[in-house]
């Protein structure tokens, strides 16, 4: 669908469409006034496998930023999930950048297998993301880790790096286990969800030693949710001019989540404005 120009307060809750069943879903988005009076917390954007292509993607992520902006005016920074561009150059690459700029919050983004330009060559992403692939922030009491899940340019039966399970032992050895953590990865981590990685458990038994509350990853273009421990562990359909979803959906979107003081997180499904994939 198109999205308006301008949106009452009832027709922005109606665009939130949840995702999954249960009761880790956002049941409504408050306004701004409301989540700044309460004290509760903070909501930020998860997005992932926009694969821009070439510059007629352009329109749509303008739109897709415009209604992101619509569906959380509070929203305090964006993760993007992965498979930023479709061929890794750095065209593609900063275009996204550029155009996701204007969204005028910190991204937040870990590489794909389609963010690379061979095998070996991730040059592209590097040249726009210098030092984006294993890296943490926090935000208001909540740590957020940024990991590399990708084996170049394979998109099946893959590994993660030797180098991305060190690093999350080493920062396990260092951060405080208490602290509210969420992860981002591009490659799934839930069990069972197509093309998780063959050593995915491995991860996720590390990132158990912390209070891990939540992961949001893409790759497969399905929506997905599996718990581990107390955390939802979850894949979102793409939002993408130029690619299909791989679960039948026609929906395109991203969500958005909320974090709390008390260590809750939660996230509704967001639809994007609609386009006739091409490719």
């Amino acid at each position: 669908m198109n999205f308006p120009r301008l949106y009452t307060r009832r027709q922005q809750l109606r665009l939130l469409v949840p995702a999954f069943a249960g009761g880790l879903m956002l049941p409504g988005i408050a306004s701004s006034e409301e989540v700044s009076s309460s004290g509760k917390g903070f909501r930020f954007f998860a997005i992932n496998d926009l694969h821009f292509l070439e510059d007629a993607c352009r329109p749509f992520f303008s739109d897709v930023v415009a209604a992101m902006k619509l569906s959380a005016p509070d929203a305090a920074f964006c993760l993007i999930c992965g498979d930023i561009s479709d061929k890794g150059t750095p065209e593609q690459i900063g275009a996204i950048r550029d155009i996701f700029g204007k969204l005028e919050m910190p991204l937040h983004v870990v590489p794909g297998n389609h963010d690379y330009l061979t095998q070996k060559d991730r040059s592209g992403y590097d040249a726009i993301f210098p030092g984006k692939l294993n890296y943490q922030f926090e935000h208001e009491g909540w740590r957020f880790l940024g990991l590399d899940t990708t084996e170049g340019v394979k998109y099946n039966q893959t590994v993660i790096a030797d180098e991305t399970l060190a690093w999350v032992d080493e920062q396990s050895a260092l951060l405080d286990k208490k602290q509210p953590t969420v992860v981002f990865t591009h490659f799934p981590l839930g069990e069972g969800v197509t093309y998780r990685p063959t050593n995915a458990g491995v991860l996720l038994e590390k990132l158990s030693k912390l209070n891990l509350r939540g992961v949001f990853s893409g790759h497969w273009h399905g929506a997905s949710e599996r718990l581990v421990g107390e955390a939802s562990v979850v894949t979102d359909r793409c939002c993408s001019r130029v690619r299909d979803n791989a679960d039948g959906s026609p929906l395109k979107g991203w969500f958005v989540c909320e974090a709390t003081r008390a260590g809750v997180l939660s996230h509704a499904f967001v639809k994007a404005p609609g386009i006739k994939p091409v490719g």
